[in-house]
């Protein structure tokens, strides 16, 4: 599934072609993706102006000139493209021929910019809910999340707060979306190793028993936000399922630590351990025994 690197890689690629730009018509092709969509959901949305398209968590939130917020998210398998039928190319590199795979484009969004923008879903994990802005902060798909953690607000003390007093898994912990938002499977990995933190240590280690930030919990929001911005820079990881919204792939599966390389050679300097995988909650938790304590 898509991690909060993803969604904000779509998200910039979204704005040259949506934001400013009118739903001048909206194509349903099929209704029912994680849930059905609205009845009046294209009405809701035609004639309208976007403008602005933000992120909150693993989820894009386009506010609308009527008031109301366009919520999606990707789900496991979705993606956004952009292109014009015309040829221009003026929308830059977020532009990109018609894809050939059209069975799972679902919705169309034909902008007044002249870009048209479809979601593809195969799986149909993904979702679009029209939410009042007024009741944005109610809405039971944000409602708890945490903070985020490329946020001036998110810092040690916060992180060593949430973690204060719980005895799970530090990586358990940092998957709670309620302790801190957007972060999943892979970049959690990635940052524990950056931080030189075991992922099978007790959440509540990053903290004193005042619930303080200790060394712990610096080192780890530090591996966190750098690890999260050079994913971003990099478009993104390309497993399975995610693409940019010119159809290219993201890249910083290449730059990996951890993550997949179990029997490789820890890349940490100085380091001899090697990358180990174990089980955690279900999930694949990649790290160098060695150097991660």
């Amino acid at each position: 599934m898509p991690e909060l690197p993803e969604v904000e890689t779509v998200r910039r690629g979204l704005e040259p072609a949506m934001e400013g730009a009118r739903f001048d018509k909206v194509e349903i092709r099929r209704g029912d993706l994680r849930w059905p969509l609205a009845k009046d959901f294209a009405q809701r949305l035609e004639g309208k102006t976007v403008s602005g398209i933000g992120r909150r968590a693993k989820y894009l939130l386009t506010d609308l000139s009527s008031g109301d917020v366009l919520v999606m998210h990707l789900g496991m398998s979705g993606s956004f493209h952009v292109f014009r039928d015309d040829g221009d190319k003026s929308l830059g590199r977020y532009y990109h021929e018609r894809a050939k795979h059209v069975a799972h484009d679902h919705v169309v969004f034909h902008m007044s910019s002249g870009a048209i923008v479809t979601f593809n879903d195969p799986r149909r994990f993904g979702s679009m809910k029209i939410v009042a802005r007024g009741k944005l902060d109610a809405e039971p798909l944000l409602r708890g999340l945490g903070p985020e953690p490329l946020g001036n607000e998110f810092d040690a003390s916060l992180l060593a707060g949430a973690c204060s007093g719980k005895t799970t898994s530090l990586k358990a912990a940092l998957l709670d979306q309620r302790v801190v938002a957007g972060l999943g499977n892979i970049y959690v990995c990635e940052a524990l190793h950056r931080a030189r933190l075991s992922p099978k240590r007790i959440a509540a280690t990053i903290a004193t028993k005042s619930g303080a930030p200790n060394e712990r919990a610096e080192r780890l929001v530090e591996g966190i936000k750098a690890v999260l911005k050079d994913a971003i820079k990099e478009g993104g990881s390309t497993l399975r399922d995610h693409k940019l919204t010119d159809g290219g792939l993201g890249m910083f599966q290449h730059n990996f630590r951890v993550y997949d390389r179990d029997g490789e050679r820890c890349r940490t300097p100085g380091c001899r351990g090697t990358v180990k995988r174990i089980v955690q909650n279900g999930r694949s938790t990649f790290y160098c025994p060695a150097c991660q304590k």
